[in-house]
Formats: C-alpha cells, structure tokens, sequence
C-alpha cells in the first residue's frame, strides 16, 4: 500500500522525508496531471493533497471519492493553514476518535 502527495513543495518535500513519493502542485493543471499520475499506479492507496490544490480540481476530487474504491483521498491543510470555513486537521482527528489530542 503506497501513498501519495499532492501540494506545494513545502508539503511534498516534508512527506518525501517520511518516505512518501509526491508530486508539487502550484496550478489547477499541475493538480490534475499529479493526480492522474497517482490513479495510474495500482498499488497507490491513498493520496493525500493539500486543500489549497484540491480546491482548483473539486469537481474531480468528488467524482473520483464517488466512483472509486481506491484510492482514498485525504485533504490536508498546507503550510498557511486550512482555507477559511475548513476545519484545522487536529478538530477532524478528534471528532473522527471522540476525543481530544495534545
């Protein structure tokens, strides 16, 4: 099971330390052409992508949760931090357990 970055070169760069292959996308077409790079590999099992890049492809973000089982695609917020109206990582990580982290 491999993952897979998609965002600014901050974001992608710190994954790549983890081990995680990426992809920087700065334009709506970077975006799309990461991510069908990622779809195109089998063993691909979750994309993670920062807000800010999957907000320039929404449509295809939806269509891909929505008609396929794999891969899982995960929002992140980026180095400047969730876009507004989006909740923080950490409220989504305690509303998913039910309880609060440090």
């Amino acid at each position: 099971m491999k993952f897979f970055c998609i965002g600014d070169e901050e974001t992608v760069l710190g994954f790549g330390l983890a081990g995680v292959e990426g992809k920087p996308a700065t334009t709506p077409e970077q975006t799309r052409a990461a991510l069908a790079g990622a779809l195109a590999a089998s063993d691909c099992a979750v994309v993670i992508i920062t807000d800010v890049a999957a907000e320039g492809i929404r449509p295809e973000i939806e269509a891909i949760r929505f008609e396929r089982e794999r891969p899982l695609i995960v929002e992140i917020p980026g180095p400047e931090g969730p876009l507004p109206g989006r909740r923080s990582l950490r409220e989504i990580v305690q509303e998913a357990i039910g309880m609060g982290i440090a």
